[in-house]
């Protein structure tokens, strides 16, 4: 009797490496912090006056209660065509208050910098960079009703005819879309045209879309928050369903500067031929506007703000070391500050009295006195030690250093000695010392070693008045 073979013996499957899943951290804080990122308005009470510290703002209570009143001017749209410069000593937060400026009057209302080294470029004239600047400070809120149909799309059939033009192909003669809101459902049906539309959003069945019933132009919203629990993962914008009948009015507001109307205007529009696009790609990356074409946008924005269909929203243009202008451009800018259509305009500088550029006339400040006489003037104050280290503490906390008292008074103690700028500057290689020596806070004895390692331009400015200098 043969005895039964044993059976073969399998190897057990060795288990399969589990997919390893890492967290990357994102780098757009760190990668973010500008010199001032820790500005976020004036820092002003309910009644104009200013907090010692608030908003990342420190001292300086006369400038910026005088800000804010220039913040209520702009406010109440009383200030259009007046300008503001703002005087002081480099170093004591000049630039800061213009953007607390900024930040207290919002998003909505254009805020544009520039400096004034900008103005001098071969392609454009000086006077063309400051217009277009102006331009962009000038806000212009549309209001448009526009008649939609809104809601969910719960179908979406494409209906297919013979081609007309023979052959064997078929072409889509109209689309049904079924759109579902709370008050009901409604059947439409479309144009092809629109079927494109509907495809280039990619729009499928369950997607809340609307439709402008004038031009046919479709957007999609999102995704109808009823299926919110389709999918474990998916990177979808929920949206509820919306309210109301499905054929609706709707205000659509669009916010738009000066300068996006004549960019849009001045572009000439080309035929689709290979003449046309080589044409286009051969013409210079700028042009300069003309000024007929300015003036007939203009026309049209007054007509629209006559109809009630427009709202102008005067914006800011700062202009930083406007004493590098010359004598041309503080010419223009008379005339431009005198327009119906103008920003309010904020100076900064911070010379004395100096010849205004392009001349040997001595000013103040390098600025011809008729365009002085225009402007509302703030002074800037020099930061005491106590302010200095108010304000390292504020910029420590913004770049995630920690400082000990002692670290933050002789930082502030070098500010004094040196400036503020340079004081400011320590603090991330101070923070790098002590990270070699294992600690986590900034001590003294690591803002002392900076110090030593690193000179500020006074000091380097003394040892090249000793010595005969580098060059011989």
């Amino acid at each position: 009797m043969s005895t039964p073979l044993p059976s073969p013996i399998h190897p057990s499957p060795s288990p399969s490496p589990l997919v390893q899943i890492e967290e990357v951290q994102s780098t757009t804080k760190t990668a973010r912090i500008a010199v001032h990122t820790h500005v976020k308005g004036l820092g002003l009470e309910s009644n104009g006056t200013a907090l010692p510290i608030a908003a990342g703002l420190v001292g300086q209570e006369k400038a910026r209660e005088a800000c804010g009143v220039v913040v209520d001017l702009i406010k109440s749209k009383k200030m259009a065509g007046r300008a503001l410069l703002l005087a002081g000593a480099p170093g004591t937060g000049k630039t800061a208050l213009a953007l607390g400026i900024s930040q207290e009057l919002g998003g909505k209302v254009p805020f544009c910098p520039m400096v004034g080294s900008e103005v001098y470029s071969s392609e454009v004239k000086k006077t063309e960079v400051l217009m277009e600047n102006f331009r962009r400070a000038i806000g212009l809120r549309i209001k448009e009703s526009k008649e939609v149909y809104e809601g969910e799309v719960v179908e979406l059939t494409p209906e297919e005819t013979e081609n007309p033009l023979g052959g064997y192909g078929r072409t889509v003669s109209h689309v049904l879309v079924g759109l579902k809101t709370t008050k009901g459902t409604k059947t439409l049906r479309l144009d092809p045209s629109i079927y494109d539309g509907l495809q280039k959003e990619s729009v499928t069945v369950g997607d809340v879309i609307y439709i402008e019933a004038n031009s046919g132009a479709v957007k999609r919203v999102g995704r109808s928050d009823a299926f919110s629990t389709e999918f474990d993962l998916e990177a979808e914008e929920y949206v509820p369903l919306p309210k109301g009948d499905v054929h609706k009015k709707k205000e659509i507001v669009q916010d738009v500067t000066l300068h996006d109307l004549d960019a849009s205007n001045a572009k000439p529009q080309g035929g689709q031929d290979v003449m046309s696009m080589m044409a286009a790609m051969g013409k210079p990356k700028k042009t300069e506007i003309t000024e007929k074409l300015r003036t007939e946008i203009n026309r049209v924005v007054n007509r629209y703000i006559d109809q009630g269909v427009a709202e102008l929203v005067p914006g800011v243009l700062f202009i930083d070391e406007v004493h590098m202008l010359d004598i041309e451009c503080f010419t223009f800018l008379n005339r431009a500050l005198e327009s119906s259509l103008s920003p309010i305009v904020v100076f900064a500088t911070n010379r004395g009295v100096c010849n205004i550029r392009g001349t040997d006339v001595l000013a103040p400040h390098g600025v011809p006195v008729d365009l002085l006489d225009r402007m509302l003037i703030v002074r800037t104050m020099p930061y005491s030690i106590e302010e200095m280290v108010q304000i390292m503490s504020i910029r420590a906390a913004v770049e995630s250093i920690e400082v000990e008292e002692s670290g933050l008074k002789a930082l502030g103690e070098i500010g004094a000695r040196t400036s503020l700028r340079y004081s400011v500057q320590m603090l991330t290689p101070a923070n790098i010392i002590a990270g070699t020596t294992g600690r986590n806070s900034v001590t003294e004895a690591d803002v002392s070693e900076i110090d030593e390692l690193f000179f500020d331009c006074k000091a380097s400015a003394r040892l090249l008045a000793k010595s005969d200098g580098y060059l011989k």
